[in-house]
């Protein structure tokens, strides 16, 4: 197969569309459903993510992703009760595989609400268990259990799409596309960020440890694969804030702070403890949820509690916002292009960054390091700018 039909474009009216394979066959299978133009691009950015962030680190990886940018990323580590019950997994005995999903799910549910999966692994039960329940466009990975692929068939009525991917597929070095009538060739972006691009430790502090070093590849690599300009945040293997397609750094560093903000609030016993309505639906839970937490929720918002809540607790005050905040240590902060200004250091350190990967090269470097010296931070710079448009 040279050419795959889609039944339009990124809109309805961008017709006809379709996939087209210069030299052999097209390097996937579509065993279920029928994958649009938007779907297809969801699905071969977050693969390549998912592809690379396993060949880096040797663990099962995942992506959630929406509108060509990763709502969430991980690894396959364990994940601690309070996670489980936050993501919505407790009943669930998770493998590594579906604990990265599960991990790269609950980075962000809200954003995550019709994504599209990306699995580094063969899918297995557990994982294909995630995915169906959730509100979820499709799946790419490099294989699928036969119960797996069984239960996947079932979703959405039996149009759930469901792609399989050649793992050992390679595209051409160098890469075309075309806008408004004019072809763009480049050399496609081959780097994959590893643990020799951290030796150059600019701070004070140089204590950076291999739990750190591990979450600043997380960080690169999906920064490599989200709409510049583009932040995130890393705690744990996993992606907890993401700020992309900003015009602004500032701006990502307080959208993906405040991101993690939520991320870290939604772990809160309080939170966990919610009591939801018979029959109220995991959609929903979630709008709730992220209202309960938000402090500039409307009063009209908050009305709409007492619908899926039996009883609406006493919300989080400011002062036991910021108490909670404070126990969340020890995150990364990667960015895909220098910090021009030291406000998004000052930013960052508020939602407990303690380690920052970014490429430098900025006239005001000497300033962010300065402010990094004054948190006590450590900061790396890697010479490696990761635009991705």
């Amino acid at each position: 197969m040279k050419t795959y039909e889609l039944k339009y474009g990124c809109n309805p009216s961008q017709t006809p569309a379709q996939l087209q394979f210069v030299s052999g066959e097209l390097p996937f299978k579509v065993l279920n459903g029928n994958p649009g133009y938007i779907n297809f691009m969801d699905a071969l950015n977050s693969w390549q993510l998912v592809k690379e962030l396993k060949a880096a680190l040797g663990l099962p990886a995942a992506a959630s992703f929406k509108h060509v940018s990763p709502a969430g990323a991980a690894i396959g580590l364990p994940l601690t009760d309070a996670m489980k019950k936050a993501y919505a997994v407790e009943d669930i005995e998770l493998t590594p595989v579906a604990a990265a999903y599960a991990r790269a799910r609950g980075a962000d549910r809200m954003s995550s609400f019709g994504d599209w999966a990306a699995l580094s692994d063969t899918v297995d039960r557990a994982t294909a268990s995630i995915l169906k329940r959730e509100v979820s466009d499709g799946v790419i990975a490099p294989g699928y259990t036969p119960e797996a692929l069984e239960i996947l068939k079932q979703k959405k009525g039996g149009k759930y799409n469901i792609i399989e991917i050649d793992p050992s597929y390679e595209p051409a070095e160098i890469e075309n596309r075309l806008i408004y009538g004019i072809e763009f060739v480049q050399k496609r972006n081959t780097v994959v960020p590893t643990f020799e691009d951290l030796k150059n430790v600019i701070t004070e502090n140089k204590d950076l440890s291999l739990e750190a070093k591990r979450d600043m590849i997380v960080a690169m690599i999906t920064l490599k694969y989200t709409q510049s300009n583009s932040v995130c945040y890393v705690f744990n293997g996993q992606v907890i804030g993401c700020g992309a397609g900003q015009q602004s750094r500032i701006h990502c560093t307080r959208m993906a702070g405040d991101k993690a903000d939520l991320w870290h609030l939604k772990q809160h016993p309080r939170v966990l403890n919610l009591k939801f309505k018979q029959g109220i639906g995991r959609p929903e839970k979630d709008n709730a949820i992220d209202l309960f937490v938000r402090n500039d929720a409307t009063e009209y918002e908050l009305n709409m509690l007492k619908d899926v809540l039996e009883t609406v607790p006493e919300r989080l005050s400011e002062n036991e916002c910021k108490a909670w905040l404070k126990e969340l240590k020890n995150v990364t902060l990667g960015s895909d292009a220098y910090f021009p200004f030291r406000d998004n250091i000052d930013r960052a350190y508020k939602s407990g960054v303690k380690y920052i990967v970014q490429p430098g090269g900025s006239l005001r470097d000497d300033l962010v390091v300065k402010a990094c010296n004054e948190y006590g931070l450590v900061m790396a710079m890697t010479g490696l700018r990761l635009f991705h448009h």
